[in-house]
């Protein structure tokens, strides 16, 4: 009995309750402490300048003179946003996940803003770019700003069930309570509605048919919204993962949605081609999943929409067990 006093003493003294403490275990996803980086440093085209501009993408630390395309080194499980295109002939580089020192470490910033390309006569491109980061593969280079997710391979190979996407994170939130679309080509829109940062991790399971045609069935949803900003950082934080339909289960929410399918994200297939991965339903809840998306964004997840200077930092990226 006395040491049971001692170690509640002992658990009060550091701010944790009995109750709360965690005896879970935690796998971190790799490079997901985001202390390594590749600094890429491109040459863009002389028509919108010349100038040699600076990117990042999540891997074994390293810089990049290339100028070549990007595919995942060291292992790495991350794609970004950060991506080097080329449209019309024209070499433009698009940053908008950066590495920021955190304490003797680093972490990831990922920012919404305006990219501007222009050419007296010849490019005229405002493009919103909301910062973000997933478990894939971005298809460098990007040649038109026609159905992003195209040029995205989204998801990992996974085969495990997880209870909840563990990170730490904070955000800087703007006062304005509307965002702008912007694609790049025709007139920016104003829209209502106020803008939010978002993580979530898909759970599914896939397979392909004889036309490679690739199908799944949702396994594992979570899903969280960040609308405000948060005083500094919040560490060890839960996204927590319900299973099957998440109709009327504990912890469900209105974004745990399987994906529509003019919105489907993509993948490469066995011949080679990218195509949609169409969600056709919801998994038993005791499915075992074949890959895993997990996504963070410095906008709602519309593309090129977003309101201009919405920063989502985000470290420490896991899973609980």
């Amino acid at each position: 009995m006395k040491k049971t006093t001692r170690v509640l003493a002992v658990l009060a003294m550091a701010g944790v309750s009995a109750l709360t403490a965690r005896a879970d275990r935690f796998v971190s996803l790799g490079f997901g402490n985001f202390d390594q980086w590749i600094t890429r440093n491109i040459k863009e085209s002389a028509i919108i300048g010349g100038k040699t501009k600076t990117t990042y993408e999540i891997g074994p630390t390293k810089t990049d003179n290339s100028g070549h395309a990007y595919t995942n080194a060291g292992g790495s499980p991350w794609g970004t946003s950060n991506v080097l295109a080329k449209v019309s002939g024209v070499t433009k580089v698009s940053t908008a996940v950066y590495p920021e020192a955190r304490g003797a470490g680093k972490c990831a910033r990922l920012v919404c803003q305006m990219e501007n390309c222009k050419a007296l006569g010849i490019i005229n491109i405002d493009v919103i770019v909301g910062g973000t980061i997933f478990t894939g593969q971005m298809m460098e280079p990007i040649t038109g700003t026609k159905n992003p997710y195209s040029k995205m391979i989204m998801g990992v190979a996974y085969r495990q069930r997880p209870k909840a996407l563990r990170f730490d994170y904070k955000v800087k939130m703007p006062a304005a309570n509307n965002r702008t679309y912007s694609s790049g080509f025709g007139s920016k829109k104003t829209l209502p509605g106020r803008d939010h940062a978002v993580a979530f991790i898909y759970l599914q399971r896939r397979w392909e048919d004889a036309k490679g045609n690739v199908y799944a069935k949702r396994v594992g949803t979570g899903f969280q919204r960040f609308t405000k900003s948060t005083s500094g950082w919040v560490n060890g934080h839960d996204v927590n993962i319900v299973y099957g339909n998440p109709a009327g289960k504990p912890g469900a929410n209105s974004d745990m949605k399987l994906m529509p399918k003019g919105k489907s994200y993509y993948t490469c297939n066995s011949k080679g081609r990218m195509v949609p991965i169409q969600e056709v339903g919801w998994d038993d809840e005791n499915a075992t999943p074949t890959h895993m998306i997990v996504m963070f964004s410095a906008s709602g997840g519309e593309p090129y929409t977003g309101t201009e200077g919405l920063n989502f930092w985000v470290d420490n990226v896991g899973l609980a067990f």
